[in-house]
Order: C-alpha cells, then sequence, then structure tokens
C-alpha cells in the first residue's frame, strides 16, 4: 500500500468514527526500571555524557522496547501510534551531545513504527494502523525568556528553531510516517516554527503529509504557557489547514473539557484530544484508572466533541482499550461550518465578521 492510498483511508476512516490514539511513551518506558548501559548499547558505550533518560535514544540502542510497545497500544485498539521522537531535534538532544544523532534516531523511530503498523494492517486489514511522527515542543521557547530580569532574552534562535525542526521532520518523512503530530505546544512560536519546516519541505518536492496540531494548556488560567487562549491559539495556526487540532498534557480529562468544548465551537476541522491520567500525585505518579478515564471521554463523544482520543502522561495500553471500547459505535464530530470572517490572534482572539 502506498502512503497516499494510506492517508485516504486515515481520512476516511476519520470520517466513519472516533480515531484512538497511543497513550504515553514516558510511563510505559519508566516501568521498564532502564539502566544506563540500555541507553548506551554498543554505539554510544563510549560516549561523554550520561544517556539514562534519553527516550528517543532507544530507537537506536533499544530498539525491542520500541516495537514492543508499538505493539502494545495497536493490541489495545489504537488507530494511530507515535513515533518514540518526542525529544529528538538537535537542540533537545544537545543536552546528551547527541546532535549528531538526531537524523538516525528519527529515521530508526519511523522504521519501528511503520513496520509495527504494517504488521498490525496485515493481519487486521479492517482496521488499518497508521503512523503519526512526533514533533515536541523543545525544551527552547522563542516566545519565552528564560531570565525573569531580561524580558527581551532568548536562549534560542529562529533559524536554529528552524534548522532542528526541519532535520527531524525530513527524517520522519523519509521514514514513512503518516502524518506530523506538533504536539504538547506550549509557545506557539516555536509550532509556526515546525509548521514552516514542514510546508517547506513540501516546497521542496515532498509528498504533502497531514499536519495535526495538538496544545497545551498549562493550568486552570486556560492559557498557553506562553500566553494564549484557546481561541486565539487556533487564530495562529488555522493557515496551516491542519488535518486535526487538539488538546494534550498538562490537564486530566476533567480539568480539559471546558477547553476541548471551546476549541471543537471554533475549529473548523477534526478535533483531538489525549488528556493525561489525572494530575500527578506528591509523588508525580498518576492515579486515575482507566475506567474514570474512559468514563469522561465517552461523555466527550457523546456531546459530539472529539474526532481522535488518546491519553497522555499516566495513561497506559490499559486506558487506550478501556478508552476505544467507550467510544465504539459513537459517532465522530462533525466538522462546522464557520461564517466568513477575518479572525486575528494576540493573547486573545480577534473576529471580524464580513
Amino acid at each position: 500500500m502506498t502512503r497516499a492510498e494510506r492517508i485516504e483511508l486515515l481520512k476516511k476512516a476519520a470520517q466513519e468514527r472516533i480515531l484512538i490514539l497511543d497513550g504515553s511513551w514516558g510511563t510505559m518506558i519508566q516501568q521498564k526500571k532502564l539502566e544506563e548501559a540500555d541507553y548506551r548499547g554498543e554505539r554510544f558505550k563510549n560516549h561523554t555524557h550520561p544517556l539514562k533518560g534519553d527516550n528517543d535514544l532507544l530507537c537506536l540502542t533499544r530498539g525491542d522496547i520500541v516495537t514492543a510497545l508499538h505493539d502494545l497500544y495497536y493490541g489495545a485498539g489504537a488507530d494511530i501510534s507515535e513515533t518514540n521522537t518526542f525529544n529528538a531535534t538537535a537542540i533537545s538532544q544537545a543536552d546528551y551531545a547527541l546532535e549528531g544523532a538526531v537524523r538516525d534516531m528519527n529515521l530508526a523511530a519511523a522504521h519501528l513504527a511503520r513496520e509495527a503498523a504494517d504488521r498490525w494492517t496485515a493481519k487486521e486489514p479492517h482496521k488499518p494502523r497508521f503512523v503519526a511522527g512526533s514533533i515536541g515542543p523543545m525544551n527552547r521557547a522563542l516566545s519565552i525568556s528564560p531570565d525573569v530580569n531580561d524580558p527581551a532574552k532568548r536562549s534560542v534562535t529562529f533559524d536554529a528553531v528552524y534548522a532542528a525542526y526541519r532535520e527531524q521532520a525530513l527524517a520522519l518523512h523519509e521514514g514513512g510516517v503518516d502524518l506530523f503530530l506538533i504536539e504538547t505546544v506550549f509557545d506557539t512560536l516555536n509550532a509556526k516554527v515546525a509548521i514552516k519546516a514542514i510546508l517547506d519541505l513540501e516546497d521542496e518536492g515532498y509528498e504533502r503529509l497531514p499536519i495535526w496540531i495538538s496544545g497545551t494548556i498549562t493550568d486552570r488560567s486556560g492559557r498557553t504557557l506562553s500566553g494564549q487562549t484557546v481561541e486565539a491559539f487556533w487564530n495562529s495556526i488555522k493557515h496551516a489547514k491542519p488535518f486535526a487540532v487538539g488538546l494534550n498534557c498538562a490537564l486530566g480529562a476533567e480539568m480539559m473539557r471546558p477547553y476541548i468544548d471551546e476549541l471543537s465551537r471554533v475549529a473548523d476541522t477534526l478535533i483531538s484530544a489525549h488528556p493525561n491520567a489525572g494530575l500527578p500525585n506528591a509523588f508525580g505518579e498518576y492515579d486515575e484508572r482507566p475506567h474514570q478515564t474512559c468514563a469522561m471521554l465517552h461523555e466527550w463523544a457523546e456531546h459530539g466533541l472529539v474526532n481522535i482520543l488518546g491519553g497522555c502522561c499516566g495513561t497506559t495500553p490499559e486506558h487506550i482499550a478501556a478508552i476505544a471500547k467507550a467510544v465504539e459505535g459513537l459517532p465522530p464530530r462533525r466538522v462546522p461550518s464557520r461564517p466568513r470572517a477575518l479572525r486575528l490572534s494576540g493573547l486573545e482572539p480577534f473576529e471580524l465578521l464580513a
């Protein structure tokens, strides 16, 4: 099956039912209790910096673990699984002095995910599986100063962020992903750079892939970390004509619901949500059980708010299986047709009807 055929299948499936995304990768990898040697493997045996905790590196050193996690999530009912590349950019990997391994990480991650997806599609042709190239927010922000005494200071430049995202997007594209997932967006400017890097690939002759963008509301203020409301965030990125837009991380389903409701009202594309398993406890662990998460997401689906559901921090294959079962047979949200208007954004949205 060609990638173009898979993309058409993905779009068709999204019209017919609520699609299921996988759950947390970090949570599942932490359960493995891996040691430094697992991260180093043979290739990085003599690397100068500690590598424990660099989960993206496992695509090169413990591919068996990455493949097993794809299988667990596909087996739980996920239609889409993400590549294990949330921090696989030169800027984020600089913390481990692994900038030179970034391309290989992304290629390996895409290949592992592609192989797993194709295997499950062959096994269950009535339920094709898809691969989303995960593009995280980076550990540097273009809109936020790292120094409270110097609001104009930045720890990174636009050009550096662009180069890092382009390298990642190109490797994921070449590795065979079906779509890009720009996720956990806390700084919209970083996301806009990622969007540009992806769209520029098309200008260079690469096959166009769907773009899925997922922001994160950091607290009860209802804003991203860079200060935007949900509607302002949508106005900022709608020019990309994303396949889907949504929210993930930071909040559990209970606290995320009003913001998904708002996004569902204003966005004329598919709506996604992959919330945390509640909020972390005093030990940084997540206590919300699968039956609790799926009950809330079932209500969202019943009210026609969503097209894609999955899980973020603290969620497991058991959570994903429960979510898939809870929304099975429920119709996906109908994409609204909004009146023509001038829509702008700063921290707040501005709308001028025609």
